[in-house]
């Protein structure tokens, strides 16, 4: 399991969630992201996201300003 970050401050959705999709695609089974947000409304649509597609969200979180999201990544192979 590697863990990664993903800088998604100062976007507005829909980009936080195709942003999270883009970086979950290079990422491998296993592998944590952790999600940097201002927008509010990533925290509903980041974890809705992850229910769809079968990822895991292990943690939602704010943090000095920031809302933090950060999941595990679950493919099939």
């Amino acid at each position: 399991m590697t863990s990664f970050t993903l800088d998604a401050r100062n976007l507005i959705s829909p980009l936080p969630v195709v942003r999270t999709q883009e970086k979950v695609e290079q990422l491998d089974s296993g592998d944590e992201l952790e999600i940097l947000c201002t927008d509010p409304r990533a925290l509903h649509d980041i974890p809705a996201w992850c229910r769809i597609h079968g990822h895991q969200v292990v943690e939602t979180s704010e943090r000095r300003g920031d809302i933090v999201v950060r999941l595990r990544v679950h493919k099939l192979d």
